[in-house]
């Protein structure tokens, strides 16, 4: 996310001095890499070791898990016996790749399962569908993947034609907030058994998991607890968890370090068709190609098609196949781009003509009739970005309105969705990200509940967007040895973001605008210059033109272009110097 002038607080981080260089020399780190570590909370010698070396050996028991045992006990009978397994999944990337692992796994252990991926049309999570495909195939054990925690009524459906149901899920579970019940119990449905993480008692490596990380430890409990039974299975494993925006600590850090190295190597046909399409070279893989050339186009079939197929992709051993699959997708990821662009675009035009702005605006809700409901997401999270208030796209159909919704950091927006429970007919996610559905006549009660809810519950101060700077530097700390630093520190994600940096009064040489829409400018301080790259800043051009002093935020990089490398500043923002501290 990229900032203008102005339209964000910067935060500076400071450490006693005497802490940082002992950081510095325990790690043998440079000063600012040091106070970056300090600021992710990494201190001790052991918090040091297990963040910078994370090692397989240090992946949670998958039996620590709620349910875990009890799942693995029926599946295992049901295995022997010959009964047929159900797999549920979702659309997204998390969904698909979740159940990519379990059918590897159950295959694995003889059976043959069947797997269903339901359209987004037929609404998140096992459904009537759902319970529909599983009867036709003749299962007697459906087990879903990235849903099911509120499914009450298809669990209670399946149980009542003789289907137990497992559910293994990752989203937040409903909780009973009663006069009777004032800690909130959750409420679960009628399963045969939970694997949630969210239930465990206290702190856990496992608690942030994915769809696809709960599918993993399912596989590894499913195959003797051996990793090295399922090792072929943790690419999959993250690109779930990078699909999911999953904090990158704990489990979900080894599982996308490990996993990196399995996309890198390319031995799945399907990743490798992908990597080709997207145009990924061949060379250290980041978490940065997975959310910008991977992940968009896994996502799209389940956006605007059918991503049952999607699955065959991942599990295929055709390096035909895989190409097929690889470049069906890529061209469904350029329909979803221009889909996403035009609904975009009509809700901008909507919220200028209604007078709708951030101030005194809690929350963006914004709907029509007919817009493709596959990209109402990523609509969502670009208003998210560009006003700073929890956005809610909602498209109409037959008089309800479904869509997404994304939020800032400091409101949770299931927990605010669940006060609004009267209003909704259905909802699910997470603090950051949530689907609802709603009776179009409710919208507007809705606007009105939703944004006071934030209004009420979010500081003034907490609806500005804040650029946290890990350190000061100077252009000349800027080196190819300090950008090798930063990569220990990868991968990067949520709750281990790539580290910011700040430098002051430098002068512009040259700036100009490349591409579409990104400013580009040489900069120079006390003798040493330097390239940069500011994406989506070009709207400040004649704010930065040659001689004006400015102060930035960026990211070091090396940028690798037509066969050279060089030391380049990726901009967060840029502001005009003054006399700060």
């Amino acid at each position: 996310m990229s900032y203008a002038m102005s339209n964000c607080k910067w935060l500076l981080s400071r450490t006693n001095r005497e802490y940082v260089d002992y950081v510095s020399k325990l790690t043998g780190f440079s000063i600012p890499l040091a106070q970056t570590m300090i600021n992710r909370g990494i201190k001790t010698a052991g918090q040091l070791d297990s963040f910078l070396n994370p090692r397989l050996t240090m992946l949670a028991d998958p039996f620590d898990l709620p349910g875990m045992a009890k799942a693995v006990r029926r599946i295992a009978d049901a295995v022997q016996s010959g009964e047929r397994i159900f797999i549920h999944g979702d659309y997204d990337a998390d969904g698909v790749t979740a159940t990519a692992i379990v059918m590897d796994a159950l295959k694995k252990l003889g059976s043959e399962p069947r797997y269903h991926i339901p359209a987004r049309a037929f609404g998140y999570g096992l459904g009537s569908e759902g319970i529909k495909k599983a009867k036709e195939s003749k299962a007697s054990l459906i087990i879903t993947v990235d849903c099911g925690i509120t499914s009450f009524e298809a669990v209670s459906a399946a149980n009542s034609i003789g289907i137990d149901v497992i559910v293994t899920d990752h989203h937040e579970p409903v909780r009973d907030t009663t006069s009777a019940n004032p800690a909130g119990r959750f409420v679960l449905p009628d399963a045969f058994t939970v694997v949630n993480p969210k239930l465990a008692q206290g702190p856990s490596p496992s608690a942030d998991l994915s769809g696809a990380g709960v599918a993993f430890k399912l596989a590894q409990a499913l195959l003797g607890n051996s990793l090295d039974n399922v090792l072929e299975l943790i690419d999959l494993a993250a690109l779930g968890t990078a699909a999911d925006v999953v904090p990158v600590v704990g489990d979900n850090r080894i599982i996308l370090k490990e996993g990196l190295k399995l996309i890198q190597s390319g031995v799945r046909p399907g990743i490798k068709a992908l990597k080709e399409v997207a145009g990924i070279k061949p060379g250290s893989m980041r978490t940065t190609a997975l959310h910008f050339m991977l992940i968009p186009r896994i996502n799209a079939a389940g956006r605007i098609a059918d991503a049952n197929d999607v699955v065959k992709l991942l599990l295929t051993d055709s390096d035909d196949e895989a190409m097929r699959l690889a470049e069906w997708l890529n061209g469904l990821n350029v329909r979803r781009q221009e889909i996403g662009e035009s609904v975009f675009s009509e809700a901008m035009d909507m919220l200028q003509a209604s007078g709708i702005g951030p101030e005194g605006t809690g929350a963006i809700v914004v709907c029509k009739e007919g817009w493709h409901r596959g990209v109402l997401g990523i609509v969502a999270a670009k208003m998210t970005e560009i006003f700073y208030r929890p956005s809610f796209i909602l498209s109409v159909e037959a008089g309800v309105a479904r869509g997404s919704a994304r939020s800032i950091p400091s409101f949770d927006i299931y927990h605010g969705l669940s006060r609004c429970n009267e209003l909704l007919m259905t909802f699910g996610g997470h603090k950051q990200a949530a689907g609802l559905s709603l009776s179009s006549g409710d919208i507007d009660s809705f606007r009105d509940m939703i944004s006071r809810l934030v209004l009420e519950t979010v500081a003034e101060d907490d609806m500005v967007p804040v650029l946290r700077i890990d350190a000061p530097l100077k252009l000349s700390d800027v080196t190819a040895d300090f950008v090798r630093e930063i990569t220990c520190l990868e991968p990067f994600g949520y709750g281990n973001e790539e580290p910011v940096f700040g430098a002051k009064r430098l002068e512009i040489v040259q700036s100009r605008i490349v591409g579409n829409n990104h400013l580009k400018m040489y900069l120079k301080q006390n003798g040493k210059g330097i390239d940069s790259i500011g994406f989506d800043l070009g709207g400040m051009l004649d704010e930065v033109g040659p001689g004006a002093m400015v102060d930035a935020a960026f990211v070091p990089m090396m940028n690798e272009w037509d066969g050279g490398r060089n030391l380049q500043l990726n901009l967060k923002s840029v502001r005009e110097s003054e006399n700060r501290v």
